[in-house]
């Protein structure tokens, strides 16, 4: 369904009719709420990418259509949280986290300090969506949560050999070696649990409560680290060790794969102690 007839796919692609209530796992709606928030804001985003870089009118051209795909993600996950939780206000939600979550619209340069490293993040984020659907599509029983789940995992993949492609073109120009890049990626992973994700969960979810940070990125991230299984987060470390200039078939990698895994699952682990 991701592609019909070379057409990108649409809300109406979508089984709606097949909705199972029986199957909504309360805490998978809430994950939901949060993600059609990141996802819907993608507009926002692709100004700050068009700032980056604005005599490069290929590069806006695709950053423009990436948006707009990412908005409907966020179409797609607030209308499926709807029929999960009727009473779930998607633009009441929305406008509390655009209000209190700021991206750096004024910025004439990237925060990374080059367009090549900039586009080494945003490759890095894109391992991070696809890993994600992929795995809340695994986690999810009910069937149209985890048709739409598939979609988004295969725009997210294609959207990082989108970013990939243009990161070709402008290593040469920017000299950004490779250990830099390596940092960049560390530093964007690192990221995982910034004010993001965390306040787009409490705009969900968080009803009239005062924002705590470190409270709401617990709840969003116990719930997120319990979806990953071995195999996510092996084509994520591929991918980004692909981004970051390294051998994604190397020994190193498949001991960073491993790494990564039990990590995640001590991190998971620790953060439903503390929840619990």
């Amino acid at each position: 369904m991701t592609a019909m007839s070379g057409r990108h796919w649409t809300l109406e692609d979508i089984p709606w009719q097949d909705f199972d209530s029986a199957r909504v796992d309360p805490e998978l709606v809430k994950i939901v709420k949060a993600a059609s928030l990141v996802e819907y804001n993608g507009g926002e985003y692709a100004t700050y990418l068009c700032n980056i870089f604005p005599d490069d009118p290929e590069f806006k051209a695709a950053a423009a259509t990436w948006a707009g795909e990412e908005v409907q993600h966020g179409r797609a996950l607030a209308r499926w949280a709807r029929l999960a939780d009727p009473s779930f206000d998607f633009e009441d939600a929305f406008r509390r986290f655009t209000e209190g979550y700021k991206l750096p619209l004024g910025a004439a340069g990237s925060v990374r300090g080059s367009r090549a490293g900039e586009l080494v993040a945003r490759c890095i984020v894109e391992v991070g969506t696809s890993s994600y659907y992929s795995a809340l599509g695994s986690a999810a029983s009910e069937p149209v949560l985890r048709a739409i789940c598939r979609n988004i995992a295969a725009d997210e993949l294609r959207h990082y050999k989108l970013f990939y492609s243009h990161l070709k073109r402008y290593l040469k120009k920017d000299r950004v070696g490779r250990w830099r890049r390596v940092a960049i990626a560390l530093s964007r992973i690192n990221e995982a649990e910034d004010d993001e994700l965390s306040y787009a969960y409490y705009a969900a979810n968080g009803g009239g409560e005062a924002y705590d940070r470190e409270r709401w990125c617990r709840a969003y991230m116990r719930r997120a680290y319990a979806f990953y299984r071995p195999h996510h987060i092996e084509r994520a470390v591929a991918m980004t060790f692909k981004a970051a200039g390294l051998n994604p078939q190397s020994r190193l990698a498949g001991w960073a794969s491993r790494l990564a895994y039990r990590l995640v699952k001590w991190r998971g682990a620790r953060l439903a102690a503390a929840g619990a």
